[in-house]
């Protein structure tokens, strides 16, 4: 624990879920339909564009003030995209948020393994693998 910018009580979060996909719905009670979850894309030349890539990630179990942003890493670890910092606040350690990143027309210069991350407070809570890979 450690004291956050606005003077209260930090405990940092555990992040739940991060889950790419084609397209994420939001239903008015608060629940998430996930659309074309995916690990792989397909390309028969690049540079390549992916037209829309969604992050869902959620964490809960944490109190206090936080931001958190999505990035997209190129084989060669370069940052290729990322999504504007979200900024939220979670009540008690009851409480839950989720961030919904969208990246739109996303260029992929080269097969290979690309790196998803999910940071919080600029420190790095999942990476994981997205394959591009060329088809025929």
């Amino acid at each position: 624990m450690s004291p956050d910018s606005g003077g209260g009580t930090l405990i940092e979060p555990a992040l739940l879920y991060s889950v790419l996909c084609d397209d994420v719905w939001s239903e008015d009670n608060g629940n998430f339909i996930l659309l074309g979850l995916f690990e792989t894309i397909g390309a028969r030349e690049f540079p390549a564009a992916h037209p829309t890539l969604f992050i869902l990630s959620g964490c809960s179990a944490g109190a206090g003030k936080f931001s958190q942003y999505s990035r997209i890493l190129d084989p060669s670890g370069h940052e290729l995209a990322r999504d504007r910092e979200t900024l939220f606040e979670l009540a008690n350690l009851k409480s839950r948020h989720s961030v919904i990143a969208r990246f739109n027309n996303l260029e992929l210069p080269q097969p290979g393994e690309y790196a998803m991350e999910v940071l919080l407070n600029g420190d790095l809570k999942v990476r994981y693998p997205l394959v591009v890979e060329q088809v025929s």
